[in-house]
């Protein structure tokens, strides 16, 4: 039996479909975020200020898209699992969430 599963990101702010996940931190807590081109643009540019005057730690490279982990998933295996097993990834960016737990939950 084939299964294919589709995952498609919906904006967390307004519903709609959402092209990028912003990963970012606000008070020592970690926030992701789905966001369609144009809302993740105003976030980018209302947090532009504050991260061109603040400074940059070694806990992150860029204060918006990476977030460094020590528990990180491993990425490529997860890409590989997901394709044998008929699940639609893409060969870079985010794996969502609802695959990453399909995977640990077989693994």
């Amino acid at each position: 039996m084939t299964q294919k599963v589709e995952v498609h990101l919906e904006d967390d702010l307004d519903g709609g479909p959402a092209e990028d996940t912003i990963i970012f931190t606000l008070d020592g807590k970690d926030y992701d975020i789905d966001l369609s081109a144009t809302n993740a643009e105003k976030l980018c540019e209302a947090l532009r200020p504050y991260a061109e005057a603040g400074r940059k730690t070694t806990r992150s490279s860029s204060p918006l898209r990476t977030r460094a982990s020590s528990s990180a998933p491993d990425t490529a295996k997860i890409r590989a699992w997901s394709k044998a097993n008929g699940y639609q990834v893409s060969d870079r960016g985010r794996i969502h969430q609802t695959v990453q737990d399909t995977y640990n939950a077989t693994h």
